[in-house]
This record gives C-alpha cells, sequence and structure tokens, in this order.
C-alpha cells in the first residue's frame, strides 16, 4: 500500500512541475507579447527568474528518464533562446555573461577546496602517470582527430592549415578537461567510498590545474597561427611565465586572506563570495592574472594550509546550486541551433573519439602503474563527463578569438551536452559494479546477515 502511495505522490508531482513549466513558459510568452518594449533593467530580471524557475523545472521532469539536471538547465535555455521560441532575445541572454564569471570563480575555488593533499599522497604514482598520459597523448589524438574534421566545419572549412592547427590546438586542450562539478555531484548523490571514487576526486581535480595552465600555453602559440605572422621573440613566454608565478602569487595570497576571514569573522560569507567573483575576477584579468588558475590556488591554500576548508565549501556550494541553473540555461540560450544541424554529425564524432581514446589511455595508464583491478576496469569512469570547467575555458577563447569563438563555443556545448549525459552514467555504474556506493554496501551487509 505505501509504494503505491509513494507512487502516485511522484506521479502528480511531475504532474505539477510539468504544469508549472508551461505556466512559466506562458507567462515569458505573455510578457513578450503584450509588453515588448519593456524596462531593460526589467526585462534582465524576468529573463534570469524565468531561467531559474525553468532550468529547475525541466531538470526535475528529467529526473524521470534518469538525466542529469544540467541538461535540464540547458534544454530550458535552448527552448526559451533566439533560436527557438525567441522568449529570450541575444541582448537579454548577452546581458547575462557576468553569471559566467562568478560561476567559473566558484568552479575553481571549489575545484581547489576539494583537492586535498593527503588523497594525492596515496595515489601519486597512479593520478601523476593518468595526468600525463591523458594530457599528452589525449591531446595529440584528440588534434588529429579535430583536424580530420576540419572540411565538415564551417568555421574552419575554408580556413588555411595554420589557421585550422591553431584552432585545432585549442579544442585539445578543451578535450583533454574533466567535470568536477559532475564528479562531485555523482560522489554526493552515491556516498561512494573505495579506489574508484578516490581516484576520480583526485585525478579530476588535479586536472583542473593542468588544463588551466595548457590553456594559457596553448593561447599564446595558437595565437600566431591563427592570426597570422609568428613568434616574433620571447616576449610572448615571458608573459606567459609571469601570468603563470602571478596567479599562483595572487591565489596564494587570496587563499590566505580568505582563511584568516573565515577564523576571525565567518559571517556574510556569500557577499565575500558574490565580491571574489564578479568584482576580484575583473581586477584580476586587469592585472593580467588568470582568475581561474589563481582561484584553484586559493580554494588549495585554505584547504591544506589552514583548517578552514569546510567553512568555505560549505557556502560555495550552497550559491553553486543557483549560479549554475542560471550559467548553463544562458549557455543553452546561446546555442546556435541552425549552426549545430550541420555539425550534429561532427560533435558525436568528437565525443566518441574523446571516450574511446580516454578510455584505452586510461587503460594503458592503469598497466603501467599496476593499479587495482577497480582502478584497471573503471578508472575512466569519472573522466567522460564535461561541465563548467569546460564551458569556462570556452569562454576564453571567445574572448581571445572573437571572430570564430561564438561558432567553436556552439560546437563546444554541443559536445558537453552529450558528454554530460552520457558520463555521469557511466561513472555511476561504475561506482555500482565496484560496489562502492552507499547502496552496494547496504546490500552486501543484508546479504551477510541473511547469512549468518
Amino acid at each position: 500500500m505505501s509504494h503505491s502511495v509513494r507512487v502516485d505522490k511522484t506521479i502528480g508531482t511531475r504532474l505539477i512541475q510539468a504544469l508549472s513549466l508551461g505556466v512559466v513558459f506562458g507567462a515569458l510568452w505573455a510578457a513578450q507579447h503584450w509588453q515588448p518594449e519593456a524596462d531593460t533593467r526589467l526585462t534582465l530580471v524576468a529573463a534570469l527568474g524565468f531561467l531559474l524557475l525553468a532550468g529547475t523545472l525541466s531538470s526535475e521532469l528529467l529526473e524521470t528518464v534518469r538525466l542529469p539536471h544540467l541538461s535540464g538547465y540547458l534544454l530550458a535555455g535552448m527552448l526559451a533562446g533566439p533560436y527557438i521560441g525567441h522568449l529570450l532575445d541575444h541582448a537579454t541572454v548577452n546581458a547575462l555573461a557576468p553569471v559566467n564569471k562568478l560561476t567559473l570563480a566558484l568552479i575553481a575555488l571549489a575545484g581547489g577546496a576539494e583537492l586535498r593533499v593527503a588523497s594525492l599522497r596515496s595515489l601519486l604514482r597512479s593520478v601523476s602517470t593518468a595526468l600525463v598520459l591523458q594530457c599528452v597523448l589525449g591531446f595529440f589524438v584528440m588534434l588529429a582527430v579535430f583536424m580530420g574534421l576540419t572540411p565538415w566545419l564551417q568555421f574552419t572549412a575554408n580556413l588555411e592549415f595554420g589557421a585550422a592547427l591553431g584552432i585545432g590546438l585549442l579544442w585539445s586542450v578543451l578535450a583533454v578537461s574533466r567535470s568536477p562539478s559532475a564528479c562531485m555531484a555523482i560522489l554526493s548523490q552515491t556516498r561512494a567510498r573505495g579506489p574508484v571514487a578516490e581516484f576520480a576526486l583526485a585525478f579530476v581535480m588535479s586536472s583542473d590545474v593542468v588544463v588551466v595552465v595548457m590553456m594559457a600555453t596553448v593561447i599564446v602559440f595558437a595565437r600566431p597561427l591563427i592570426e597570422g605572422g609568428g613568434l616574433r621573440s620571447l616576449d610572448d613566454l615571458n608573459v606567459l611565465g609571469r601570468m603563470i608565478l602571478g596567479s599562483i602569487s595572487v591565489g596564494t595570497s587570496l587563499g590566505l586572506l580568505l582563511a584568516a576571514y573565515l577564523r576571525l569573522v565567518g559571517r556574510n560569507l556569500l557577499l565575500v563570495i558574490l565580491a571574489l567573483g564578479f568584482v576580484v575576477t575583473d581586477l584580476m584579468h586587469y592585472a593580467q592574472v588568470d582568475p581561474t588558475l589563481a582561484f584553484l590556488v586559493a580554494g588549495f591554500v585554505v584547504q591544506n594550509l589552514t583548517q578552514q576548508g569546510e567553512k568555505l565549501l560549505e557556502p560555495v556550494q550552497s550559491i553553486s546550486s543557483i549560479v549554475f541553473v542560471v550559467f548553463f540555461a544562458t549557455a543553452g540560450a546561446h546555442l546556435d541551433i541552425p549552426l549545430l544541424q550541420s555539425m550534429w554529425p561532427v560533435a558525436l564524432a568528437l565525443c566518441a573519439s574523446r571516450a574511446i581514446s580516454t578510455i584505452l589511455i586510461a587503460r594503458l595508464s592503469s598497466k603501467v602503474v599496476r593499479d587495482p583491478e577497480s582502478i584497471r576496469r573503471w578508472g575512466w569512469s569519472s573522466l567522460v563527463s564535461q561541465a563548467g570547467l569546460t564551458l569556462g575555458l570556452s569562454d576564453v577563447i571567445v574572448r581571445a578569438f572573437p571572430d570564430f569563438g561564438s561558432s567553436f563555443r556552439s560546437l563546444v556545448i554541443a559536445t558537453v551536452a552529450i558528454n554530460e549525459v552520457v558520463g555521469p552514467v557511466c561513472f555511476k555504474y561504475a561506482l555500482d559494479k565496484t560496489g562502492e556506493t552507499l547502496a552496494s554496501v547496504e546490500r552486501d551487509d543484508q546479504a551477510v546477515e541473511g547469512a549468518s
């Protein structure tokens, strides 16, 4: 009887959510048609509220078919965006861009705070070997795949080889990026403990740092290929070195200041984080400091050099649940649907190539260091997902190369959407198969009790 009531309640809840989603879309449609010339600030507030509600409701509805919440956020933005529903125009979507800065700062700060030295030390050999092989072999494999597909991409089909190679270098960095948010979401949901879960956490968080440095380095070498000319001197490399060292220095100082604030004050943390995301990020750009690397270092310092790590993670996680909805819904609204109609086969080919190369390289890495059997078989499972970090890095590319940046980002969003649907499913399945999830442990305990 109780089971039937639970099913009825679940169905009723889903129906109410679907009806509410229709009402939200209907309200925005009515506002657009009845008052098309509304004040810009009012339009922006309405768009923000709509994306929060529609993204949340869509994600809840997609749970019924076991799709991740991020797919719901993207879908809501796509349906309301300027290419499908025309409920949000380009100007409104672009006006929400500051949310991207806050999201990128939160991802980096949380990623650094989740990177614990104790976990890294026990998995140092496995993680370091996997990082080198995935970032080097994976980079060149995806570069070769991208170059082979350039004739089928509108924004590369008519380019000279050098310019296409420069874009391929940028793509290859994004291809070796992972998703800290997806990894943490699955581990939080399953409360998994074991070799695969520990390896996933250590690898994904460590790879953040590597990929950010790789992106800064590759932009230096890709720019002359794309824009013409060459490295006229070592000045570009000197600037890169100063940027990396400056980012580490600023991040260390910021981490110590955050730790001191958390210990001595500890109030209004949400306001502090908002200030970091909106104000400090702009100051870092002005000072030619990479915000992502700086925030990663700051989170790492707070977690490992002080005792304030958990105090930092709590407010970051609470605000992330809201900011991520707007971030991914806005990304969905930015999605150039006509362009994707012509490039979806390429997006699928890139995703499939990335997944296959990731699995094969992970098997090779595990064989080299003689990982435990569970990591040998399933260590790759957390590396398929992509989400906020990849989209954030694509924003960096858009700012650096505006001529092709929007088309490039549409392809990124398409591949991220596919990887974000497939990746979490693979990771959870692997954790279930290895018996590391809480549900698996409880089943084993029950089996032992029954046998006794």
